[in-house]
Formats: C-alpha cells, structure tokens, sequence
C-alpha cells in the first residue's frame, strides 16, 4: 500500500499533460535507447578486435534496437526516431510541418546524449584498443563506432546514391508494412517487421557506408565526438559529414513518391472515405486522448483543429511507431 500510494502521487506530481511535450520526452528516450544499443554493438565489435563480435552481430544489435525503440515510444510519439521519417510523414500529410524541426531536434539530442553514455560505457575499452588516442582513421580510429565514414574506394557521388537508394527502400517498406489497404502486418507485430526491414538493408547495402539512412543517428554522434577529443576531423575529413544527413531526406522524399505512384494512388476507393484518403496511403488515425492539452497552434494545414490526429508514426495504434531510422553500423 506504500509503494502504491508513493507512486500516485509520483505520477500526481510529475505528470505533464500537455501533448507536444509527452512526445517530445518519449521520442528522446526512444531515440536514446535506439543508438545506446546501435552503438555499444558497434563499441564491442571494435574494440574487441572482432573477438566479441562482428559485423553481423553490430547490425542485429542495430534492427533490434529499433524493435526496442518502436515499443519505447510508439504510443505516444509515434517513435518516428529518423527526421526522414518525420519528412516522409510530413509529405504525406500525416505528420503537421509545424512539428518537423521540433522533432528533429529532439531526435538529434537524444543521439548526442546516448553516444555520451556509449563513451562512459566503453570509456576503459576505447582507450585501451586506442592506446589513449582518439583518431579517425588508422588501424586503430574509433570514429566510426560513433558515426559513420565510407570505404576508402566510395567517392561522394556514389556515397550520397547509397544513402539515397537505402533510405527510400526504407520508407517504401515502412509506408508498405503499415498501408491498411495493403498487405500490412497484424497489428502489434509492427515492430518486429520493421526491425527486420532494417536487418535486410544493412546486410545487403552496408559495405560502402555502414547505411545510415538516419541524420540524427549519424550526425548527433559525430558532434559528440567533436568535442570529446576526436577534434575537427570528424566533420573535415573528406567532406563526407553531410552525406549521412542531406542525402537521407532526399531518400526519404524519393521513397514516399515512389510508394504513392506505384501503389497507394491505385487502391480503389472505398465507401465513406474522404477524397484524400481515396488516393494516397492510408495509416489509422489516432484519437487525441482526452488528457491531452492541444495548443491554439496544434493545427492542421487547413488551420483548424482536428478532430482525430493523425498518425504519427509507421506502426497503427497502439504500437504505432517507426524508425526509423534506422539506425546504422559503423564500420571496422
């Protein structure tokens, strides 16, 4: 009866109602725990020497991050994880454009602040496989446990068409595992398959740039190792820094237009159905709970209030949610 009696008024006390922020908190703890494990997949590959793990196990440590992270905050933010994502949504009309800078903010924080805790984590590891220096390349770098850097053979071009081709195969299988008009999974198992939609892209297109397909998985680490004594060279190097996070958002643009012009434009329509959902891919709406504190500029694109608020991520109600980003290994 204690515990249970302190826990309500815990919860009386610390509750925030208000909608926007709710999402915030748990987008930035969904992304947390999404590069916490990416990372430390990565970190225990590296600094082992392949020993404790290899690729393979960096890259599922990754797609079940993302399972992980789809849970976390699908019922409340939508756990989009992935400002492509937010983008695709925002396209598509299912996310307002007011949010998209809000979100990725907090997506890019929540990077940062996790590849801090990878750091302290596997501080006596890095500095033990580095022999106390922190480099960017070499037989001993440890960069790229953070952030990503192409091979020594990719040129900018065919880096920056990398990241294109496998963000929109992300968005594509996204928008085609949660389009209720089509094949899309049972509800609940949401997470699972966009988990191993990230499994599949980062076996078959991770030698060139290690995918990420994620601006704030990519770029709040690599500020995180600016200033923790990697120095400029993680942004100087050979002008690969923003790659990883210009060429997502295109990828994620590509890959929505794609899924609307190939499939979800032809689904027939359906009785009672609005005119803009006859012709585009259609996500559950999800009630705004009676709890929630809309603000006068929680608006739609019509300026009006809705009455249902739109979906917010790539998993239907209650585990609605995406990533997102998926999230991407780093190289050895």
């Amino acid at each position: 009866m204690g515990t249970a009696s302190f826990l309500k008024s815990a919860q009386a006390l610390l509750r925030i109602r208000n909608q926007l922020v709710r999402e915030c908190l748990a987008e930035l703890l969904a992304v947390f725990v999404l590069i916490l494990i990416t990372l430390s997949g990565s970190a225990q590959m590296v600094t082992s020497s392949g020993t404790k793990g290899n690729v393979l196990t960096a890259y599922l440590a990754g797609a079940l991050a993302v399972m992980v992270a789809i849970h976390t905050a699908g019922g409340v933010s939508g756990a989009h994880l992935n400002p492509a994502f937010s983008l695709a949504m925002c396209l598509l009309e299912q996310f307002p454009w007011w949010k998209f800078p809000i979100f990725v903010a907090v997506q890019t924080l929540g990077a940062f602040v996790s590849a801090g805790a990878v750091y302290a984590l596997y501080y006596d590891a890095i500095q033990h496989y580095s022999n106390g220096t922190l480099a960017t390349s070499g037989p001993r770098e440890t960069a790229s446990i953070f952030a990503t850097y192409p091979a020594d053979y990719l040129s900018l071009s065919n880096g920056f068409l990398d990241q294109v081709m496998g963000t929109a195969l992300l968005i594509v299988g996204i928008l085609a595992i949660l389009d209720t008009r089509n094949k899309a999974v049972p509800k609940g198992l949401e997470p699972v398959a966009v988990a191993l939609l990230v499994f599949s892209i980062e076996v078959s297109m991770g030698s060139n740039c290690s995918c990420a397909m994620n601006p704030a998985r990519d770029f709040g680490p690599r500020l995180f190792t600016f200033v923790a004594g990697w120095g400029v060279e993680v942004f100087r190097g050979n002008g690969w820094w923003w790659v990883p996070v210009v060429a997502p958002l295109l990828g994620a643009t590509v890959g929505s237009a794609l899924y609307q012009l190939f499939v979800a434009f032809h689904h027939p329509a359906e009785e009672g159905d609005p005119p803009a959902e006859q012709n585009s891919v259609v996500l559950d709406n999800v009630v705004v709970p009676p709890d929630a504190k809309t603000s006068p500029g929680e608006k739609d694109t019509r300026g009006t209030l809705p009455q249902k608020k739109r979906h917010q991520g790539p998993c239907r109600h209650p585990a609605r949610a995406a990533r997102s980003s998926l999230p991407s290994q780093s190289r050895h």
